[in-house]
């Protein structure tokens, strides 16, 4: 009789190091399967995030069926690992996903730090003009999704990390709250 997968949601903003983190404590842990949230075509995700967020950042209406089927595939497998690391933004804010998680993380990093990342990640191979539209969007719009998610899945998580560690050492603290859980 196989047991249960402890599953440990990794949530940060944009260009916080969720998928970054994500792989290298996969790397530290036996038996993990990863899981990342940019992976999946939600079905009826909401198009427009920035009108989502101004009519009250709804969760649910996120159709997760996709990451939950993957989730309970993995749970339901002959070789199950010991660990489900999901590179998720939403904490336990989605009713399907979070009574499947066992601990959830937040990286808490500056914003201007993820814009930085971003920017850095994304536009390698771009023109300054594109940078200035990206930046102008953010400013005007894409802002309140990030303060979104600091001012509710932030404080939704089980534990805070600062996002401007070092990897490895957001990974050692990670490892630290797993172990004082019991996880």
């Amino acid at each position: 009789m196989s047991t249960k997968p402890k599953i440990i949601s990794i949530a940060a903003f944009s260009g916080g190091g969720k998928t970054t983190i994500t792989k290298k404590l996969g790397l530290e842990l036996k038996s993990t399967k990863e899981l990342f949230f940019d992976d999946y075509n939600f079905e009826n995700a909401p198009a427009d995030i920035i009108k989502w967020v101004n009519d009250g950042a709804d969760y649910n209406v996120w159709n997760l069926d996709p990451l939950l089927s993957d989730i309970e595939e993995i749970t339901d497998s002959k070789e199950v690992p010991s660990y489900i690391l999901l590179d998720y933004p939403f904490s336990y804010k989605n009713d399907k996903i979070k009574n499947h998680i066992d601990l959830s993380i937040f990286i808490d990093t500056p914003l201007d730090v993820a814009m930085a990342r971003r920017i850095l990640r994304d536009y390698t191979e771009s023109q300054s003009n594109e940078i200035q539209k990206e930046l102008n969007f953010y400013l005007q719009y894409g802002r309140r999704a990030y303060l979104e998610m600091e001012n509710t899945i932030k404080p939704d998580s089980d534990t805070v990390i600062d996002g401007t560690l070092s990897p490895d050492r957001i990974v050692e603290l990670i490892l630290k709250e797993m172990r004082g859980r019991g996880l």
